[in-house]
């Protein structure tokens, strides 16, 4: 599965999680490995870098936060293909530097609204 270059928003997230539906995240694939940014709602910049295996994407998150704070975990990601072709993320994440784990749901963004 080809993720380089692919733009995703926020659907739904967990009640401990940060991100929002103003939140985009924006995919680098290199082979398996994998680099992401994201920004915006409460996330001033964040990154992550992982690896993605037989439709399973796993890495580590940080982000800046417009309240200041710098914070970070892991996460695992279950891919799934919607009917018009396009992708979404189930993220399970779990915090690092605060209390909390949840799900997050990205879906893929067309080209015309990124």
């Amino acid at each position: 599965m080809k993720l380089d270059g692919l733009c995703f928003q926020v659907c739904t997230t967990a009640s401990v999680g940060i991100v929002s539906a103003q939140t985009r995240l924006r995919l680098t694939q290199r082979g398996s490995r994998i680099f992401g940014r994201y920004e915006g709602g409460s996330i001033v910049r964040g990154c992550l870098v992982g690896q993605f295996t037989d439709h399973a994407l796993i890495f580590r998150y940080t982000q800046h936060e417009r309240a200041g704070g710098i914070h970070g975990g892991h996460s695992s990601c279950v891919l799934e293909t919607l009917r018009d072709g396009r992708l979404r993320i189930h993220e399970h994440f779990t915090w690092r530097t605060r209390e909390g784990s949840g799900t997050n749901v990205f879906e893929q963004v067309s080209s015309g609204t990124q």
